[in-house]
């Protein structure tokens, strides 16, 4: 995990509470029908963060959204979730996926984890970066709607990468993937860990996993992408990495709410762009 660029400044913000839209019930009973089990910070905590922040989306806003989602035959955020990870694996999309490769993380220098755009994000390749890129090209009504889809994609996953505390590191183990641990007996990388195995310890769907979060009250939307990664960063030195690589159970419950928090930061700072870009 190593990255790059500057990103434009934005002042943080603080805005009120979003309140959970009635359509969100709706929604999760319907995706219990075909639920599946849980698997991933990957897919299916990505599915989370979304389903989240669409609950959250103004009302002068959902039509936009539905109509940019639409261009690419989607009906919900959850559903192109994942697009941003998919085109790694489609070799039409070859050059597109070497271009934003490096926009799914940002490598700080130390545990300060202070975010220093010149030497960690150079030339706009980092996570950080790519969250005002996409945002800005979102709510650009001079780009067309294929362009502004495309933007409401990588903003939907990238908002959610930056929260997963190994994707904004300082380590020098490429976001723990190159810390070897040892979880029931398999051998593994800290990095999986985070990305699929804590989530998967409750044992349910990840449409349960979002049912039961939107029935807390919702994170406030504050910050900017910066301090979101810097906070990512306080994460992982504070209490990512374990004392033994040998992990218990014991280590994924003591990091569940850490997730948790995690992923209603996640959904209500991307429902905050969202509705900033669009209204």
């Amino acid at each position: 995990m190593r990255s790059p660029r500057v990103a434009r400044n934005r002042s943080c913000r603080r805005l009120p509470h979003f309140k959970f839209h009635p359509i969100l019930a709706i929604l999760l009973t319907a995706l219990l029908t075909t639920a599946t089990p849980a698997s991933a910070w990957g897919p299916d905590g990505h599915r989370i963060v979304a389903t989240l922040a669409e609950a959250q989306l103004d009302e002068s806003v959902r039509p936009e959204v539905l109509r940019l989602l639409a261009i690419s035959g989607e009906g919900s955020l959850a559903e192109v979730s994942n697009w941003a990870d998919d085109v790694r694996e489609d070799p039409a999309q070859r050059e597109l996926s070497r271009r934003t490769s490096r926009m799914h993380y940002v490598n700080f220098n130390d545990a300060r984890c202070q975010f220093e755009a010149e030497s960690i994000c150079a030339r706009g390749q980092c996570v950080v970066a790519a969250i005002d890129r996409y945002a800005d090209a979102l709510g650009d009504r001079s780009l067309s709607d294929a362009e502004r889809a495309e933007s409401l994609r990588f903003l939907v996953h990238f908002v959610a990468d930056v929260h997963q505390p190994l994707h904004a590191g300082y380590r020098p183990d490429k976001g723990g993937n190159l810390f070897q641990i040892r979880l029931d007996g398999k051998g593994g990388n800290l990095h999986s860990v985070w990305d699929s195995r804590i989530i998967a310890s409750r044992k349910v769907s990840w449409q349960a996993y979002a049912q039961r979060l939107a029935l807390e009250s919702p994170a406030v939307a504050d910050g900017d992408p910066r301090a979101w990664a810097e906070q990512s960063c306080r994460i992982t030195r504070d209490g990512v990495y374990p004392a033994s690589r040998n992990l218990t159970p014991a280590y994924l419950a003591d990091q569940l709410e850490t997730v948790d928090q995690q992923i209603q930061r996640a959904s209500a700072r991307l429902a905050m762009l969202l509705n900033q870009s669009l209204r």
